[in-house]
């Protein structure tokens, strides 16, 4: 079972057609890593691959691809701007597990009670979302601590069925996916020295928030240990207080 593995050709082959492409560094020992869940006649082979890129006004545009048959499948997919761009984030956790499936997309705001800003960069979004709202459920309440980095056109779901992942949701994800390009295609460089300080906290806040409450961190654990989990996280998925750093 491979439940996820269209959406991530889908997005490759689509931001190979959009966006001026280029590969981003995957650091040694992520690109792809092999474990087993579960125990006696209920193991599972799990591979879990790493793909990266970015292009112009991208800085990181990653994805977390992980198969462990009909128990486990997740594709973590998320692109970063550069941050002198005030563009959102794009984000798409994908996430299946024997008791159903956890679906959520969404332009995740770098300034969510700026009403300028959601008019920038929700509005367009929102008939999307409500086209999609009347299919895919609400999927319930989620920490309120979280909030904060959701915009109104976050689409959270839990469809109980594979045949609503792989027609509904695949179709909200391509239209989420091309409404993003499209504002990273009419985006300008921001130039104002107090706006551009605001952008980079705003995204350190985002990656530290993502980075210590990634809800990964259990099943990478397992899977493969703490230290190799922990280097994923910091070091590729959530990478720019080291990329910072590096700089500096």
């Amino acid at each position: 079972m491979t439940l996820y593995q269209p959406f991530l050709d889908y997005a490759i082959s689509t931001l190979q057609q959009r966006l001026d492409l280029a590969l981003y560094p995957i650091p040694e020992g992520f690109e792809r890593k092999e474990g087993i869940m579960g125990k006696g006649k209920r193991q599972e082979a799990v591979l879990t691959t790493s793909h990266g890129f970015k292009s112009p006004k991208l800085r990181q545009i990653r994805a977390a691809h992980v198969q462990g048959g009909n128990s486990l499948q997740v594709l973590n997919f998320v692109i970063f701007p550069e941050p002198n761009y005030d563009l959102p984030f794009f984000g798409a956790d994908l996430v299946t597990l024997p008791g159903g499936h956890l679906i959520a997309l969404d332009m995740q705001p770098l300034f969510r009670d700026d009403p300028t800003y959601q008019e920038k960069y929700t509005k367009p979004v929102l008939p999307i979302f409500e086209k999609y709202q009347q299919d895919l459920e609400w999927g319930g309440d989620f920490p309120e601590e979280a909030q904060q980095f959701f915009s109104p056109a976050f689409l959270w779901t839990r469809p109980q069925k594979d045949e609503v992942v792989e027609t509904t949701v695949f179709s909200a994800f391509k239209e989420y996916l091309a409404a993003y390009l499209d504002l990273v295609e009419s985006a300008s460089p921001v130039t104002d020295k107090s706006r551009l300080d605001e952008i980079l906290k705003a995204q350190k806040r985002y990656l530290g928030y993502r980075a210590e409450k990634d809800p990964a961190r259990g099943m990478f654990t397992r899977l493969y240990g703490s230290e190799w989990t922990e280097e994923y996280i910091h070091g590729f998925l959530f990478d720019l207080e080291r990329k910072l750093a590096i700089a500096n």
